[in-house]
């Protein structure tokens, strides 16, 4: 059986060798190379766009742990985050739940909250309303272990926050576990929380996401965290909100494919490069979410430098940041978690501009990945440098700026003068004089110098393989850009890899194309994308290594070879073999 069915995988992968193009006009306007949703329906791509402008909000973690501060029979617990306490003490299930009955944040200001958020720049904010311990900071009709029922405060905290987010012009989404350590249905802690989920609690947080998703406006999105649903689970949790409000993004650790954005570990930023929307959250003490009350904070300015470096890392990658605060248990935001975010805010006022309404680097490259000053965004007239460190020779390179774009006179965000002759187009790099810009400027912390231009930004990657003297180009896989599925089969599964890029600038024309791969237990077909050809290779199965060898054409403006599975294919598809190097050979 498996000799036949290897025979007829490489008998149609030969045959669609020959077919170049087919499947990309079978999908016309969908890129073959980037991976489908698992199932639909899914936001519009306006929704997704509108995501992504957002670029920076507020996550709040609030719940029955807030009420013991990180502290349990007068001691602290520091084997994990303190949100999690009832099992990294442990807590007995009736002794937390007892904790309801002095639950009564009264300082909790959903209002001030807001205020809060639009001061530190932040366009959304996130709330708790279901974390582990299966406590629902809402009004649920599931259950009576819920703040309005269950405590002396009997209001309804998410409500509040949702109303207050709407009178403030605020997007609003909300956190919601799926494991659940006080519900009958649900199960005990787990190590790495990937606790499995009966089918029981996967209709119990079904009939939950149906409240939240019908009784608190329009969600922005929904955080879903932890556990090890099934396949089937993540697809009812991603399709309940989706069918309800077909707007609303979903979070990658729904798991098993099923989000629309990924979510990377926490405070996490990727190495590599990602071809959907993608989020950070990050908390500003990296030991808890949660309050502790027991947490050493440091020096103010200090941890707001550390955050405004994070925010503008993930953004000029491409990606959003979604911010941390854990209110005290009177429900009152922590006096230095507040300073904080107004300290991120007054950086904002003055380069928001660099961070809100631009993207990490030109459409179609990564081109600016290690810059020896720091970072930099791009707008569709404008490139911004955030200034990290100034060289020794006082002048920021960037290396692989192509000519074709004009560039006028630079200047500081928040400081408006110009500097004449501090700019030039050198070759393939762009060199700009950082001293006479920023000297006797008082910028503060990471200044962001504007270089308005005018034309087509244009740049070389500095990855880019060039051919060598014969025209042959060998592209070794460990030089690539890697494309990695994210939050697959649960929250401590390995990202996977699906895709290889190489930047590079081949004479167009006729090649011997050769593939040396490291074969697998089953055949499998990739494909080798060529600009606008695209090439089924068959892959072979058993052990060692294998050469698949074919004559192609490279087509005019070719900028990027990749390899990826047969398209079209789904997320969460990965290569079928480990490759080691593509060589094209130029046919004289």
């Amino acid at each position: 059986m498996f000799d036949k069915q290897a025979r007829l995988t490489s008998a149609l992968a030969l045959f669609s060798l020959f077919a170049i193009g087919s499947s990309v006009a079978q999908h016309p306007g969908v890129d073959p190379t980037k991976p489908l949703p698992v199932s639909e329906p899914r936001p519009s791509a306006a929704t997704v766009e509108a995501w992504k402008a957002r670029r920076f909000g507020m996550f709040i973690h609030f719940g029955l742990y807030s009420e013991l501060g990180g502290v349990w029979n007068g001691k602290p617990v520091d084997n994990g985050y303190s949100e999690q306490i009832m099992a990294n003490a442990p807590i007995p299930r009736d002794q937390y739940a007892a904790l309801a009955q002095h639950f009564d944040p009264e300082k909790f200001d959903a209002d001030a909250i807001v205020a809060l958020a639009k001061a530190a720049g932040m366009k959304f904010i996130v709330i708790t309303a279901k974390h582990h311990d299966g406590f629902a900071m809402f009004d649920t009709k599931q259950s009576s272990y819920n703040i309005v029922q269950a405590t002396p405060y009997h209001r309804d905290v998410v409500k509040e926050l949702s109303d207050a987010c709407a009178r403030g012009g605020l997007k609003f989404g909300v956190y919601f576990s799926t494991i659940d350590w006080h519900a009958p249905t649900g199960s005990p802690y787990l190590d790495g929380n990937s606790n499995p989920i009966s089918d029981a609690h996967a209709a119990f947080n079904a009939a939950q996401l149906k409240e939240l998703l019908t009784n608190y406006g329009p969600l922005s999105e929904i955080w879903f965290d932890m556990g090890k649903p099934t396949p089937d689970q993540s697809k009812l949790f991603a399709q309940t909100v989706h069918r309800l409000q077909p707007q609303t993004m979903v979070s990658g650790r729904v798991f098993n494919y099923e989000g629309d954005f990924t979510v990377m570990g926490d405070n996490e930023v990727p190495k590599f490069a990602i071809d959907e929307p993608w989020q950070t959250p990050a908390s500003i003490f990296g030991e808890t979410w949660g309050f502790r009350s027991w947490q050493q904070r440091g020096d103010l300015q200090t941890k707001i430098d550390e955050k405004i470096l994070e925010l503008v890392t993930v953004v000029s990658r491409g990606g959003n940041y979604i911010l941390n605060i854990g209110p005290a248990s009177d429900g009152s935001v922590v006096p230095f978690e507040a300073d904080v975010l107004r300290g991120l805010g007054t950086w904002l006022k003055t380069n928001g501009e660099a961070v809100f309404g631009t993207h990490g680097a030109p459409p179609e490259a990564s081109p600016f990945r290690s810059l020896d000053f720091g970072y930099a965004t791009v707008s569709n007239d404008a490139l911004y440098l955030f200034v990290k460190d100034i060289p020794a020779d006082g002048k920021l390179h960037l290396s692989g700026v192509l000519p074709g774009v004009h560039f006028k006179q630079p200047y500081v965000l928040g400081i408006g003068r110009r500097v004449t002759d501090s700019v030039r187009l050198d070759s393939d790099a762009l060199i700009v004089s950082a001293n006479p810009l920023l000297k006797n400027v008082s910028a503060g912390f990471l200044p962001v110098i504007v270089l308005p231009f005018e034309g087509k930004l244009a740049v070389r990657s500095a990855t880019t393989v060039s051919p060598a003297p014969d025209g042959t180009l060998t592209l070794d896989a460990t030089k690539a850009d890697r494309f990695l599925n994210y939050n697959g089969l649960g929250y401590e599964a390995p990202a996977t890899l699906y895709k290889l890029r190489w930047w590079t600038s081949p004479t167009p024309g006729r090649y011997t194309a050769e593939l040396r791969y490291t074969k697998s237990l089953q055949p499998g077909i990739i494909d080798l994308v060529l600009g606008t050809r695209h090439y089924a290779i068959p892959t072979e199965a058993g052990q060692g290594e294998a050469i698949w060898s074919s004559e192609v054409t490279l087509p005019r403006n070719t900028q990027s070879l990749q390899l990826t599975p047969k398209e079209p294919f789904l997320k969460g598809t990965v290569l079928p073999v480990k490759v080691e190097a593509l060589t094209l050979h130029p046919i004289r």
